[in-house]
């Protein structure tokens, strides 16, 4: 991806699990960047394990405050913006819903309204979440033109979010010179993960300390995939905003290959498998509503992209397991491994395009 040297970059929620990710992929494409953390984020084990803050330019800031968004984006001015920043996770929606909702769709109006004012911004990447979907019941995958909806808190502010990136698009985008998009992903895992009430983060705090891993929703359905598979859409669909605002504007689908969808249970026999050991327990509580089948549609952006996924599921997990027992148990720095995930992906995918 030639394409990204020297391009000046903006990645909101940098610290952030994704935004970790992403800030050292185009690191290593050598980028100019700007990350925005979020202080109280709990999450930031990976940004600093991988000393980020010594290879972007990192500024704190809550994506709230317009006016600090404002003055650095005038500043910076960067030609393409990541929209990461988020409350990401559902349990803490439920919790705390007027903040999720708040910090999910007042930072995504504030990044759309201050996109707008600038010419030399020329791709906005909004990143959402599959769960932006109404539950339709249907296990033939979410379209991009299905309708958007939310029985709970996180899926709403994530809906809310869509309907602000679309209202902003065809008032102001329309017939501009900025390509805006929102990417739509989810169930994502990879190494350096470490929120709570997530199934890998929870799996290898327990195989770490050698605990029974709690299974309390295993029989849910859903499309998991490495966190690099969404990520290389993301740098696609920005590339393609940034040449042809008009045609790649819009709502965008990054998921597993059709029929992946995997049990938790299943996943979780998986991984005990690539560490080598552990002891599984079935509870079956639900404490909060979710979706049980997930499963997006992935043909608008196989077609109009020429994105594919490119790992299994298994490979997926075997990846993921691997970056973690490299770390918690080999001691290997987590940069090294890191770098070794990202560019033989770079390479994989390379080789198909070239076959």
């Amino acid at each position: 991806m030639n394409f990204y040297k020297n391009k000046k970059i903006l990645i909101t929620g940098a610290t952030g699990f994704k935004g970790a990710w992403l800030s050292y992929w185009l690191f290593l494409l050598k980028s100019n960047i700007v990350g925005l953390g979020y202080k109280p984020n709990n999450n930031q084990g990976l940004f600093k394990s991988l000393k980020l803050k010594n290879k972007i330019n990192l500024k704190y800031l809550d994506i709230r405050n317009y006016e600090k968004l404002d003055g650095i984006v005038r500043k910076f001015k960067p030609e393409i913006i990541f929209h990461l920043a988020a409350q990401p996770l559902i349990f803490d929606a439920y919790k705390n819903p007027y903040s999720s909702i708040n910090i999910n769709t007042l930072g995504t109006l504030n990044v759309l309204d201050v996109t707008k004012k600038y010419s030399f911004i020329k791709a906005l990447v909004c990143v959402t979440s599959d769960k932006c979907y109404a539950n339709n019941f249907s296990t033939r995958g979410f379209q991009e033109t299905d309708k958007l909806g939310g029985d709970d808190p996180y899926s709403a502010s994530k809906a809310c979010a869509e309907i602000l990136i679309n209202s902003y698009y065809q008032s102001y985008f329309k017939n501009s010179k900025t390509g805006v998009a929102s990417a739509r992903a989810g169930n994502v895992i990879g190494g350096g993960d470490w929120s709570g009430n997530r199934l890998i983060p929870d799996c290898v705090n327990s195989l770490v300390n050698k605990k029974e891993i709690i299974l309390r929703r295993p029989n849910f359905n859903r499309p998991w995939q490495h966190v690099l598979e969404p990520l290389n859409g993301y740098l696609m669909l920005a590339q393609k905003l940034y040449k042809n605002p008009k045609k790649f504007s819009g709502p965008w689908n990054f998921g597993s290959k059709k029929n992946t969808t995997t049990s938790v249970h299943q996943v979780v026999k998986k991984i005990v498998k690539y560490w080598g050991s552990g002891k599984i327990k079935l509870k079956n509580q639900h404490r909060y509503y979710e979706q049980e089948n997930l499963q997006l549609n992935i043909v608008k952006s196989q077609k109009q992209l020429n994105w594919q996924p490119r790992l299994s599921i298994d490979e997926s997990i075997k990846q993921t397991i691997t970056w973690y027992k490299n770390v918690e148990e080999k001691k290997i720095s987590p940069e090294k491994i890191t770098i070794k995930q990202i560019t033989n992906f770079i390479n994989e995918n390379k080789k198909n395009k070239d076959n």
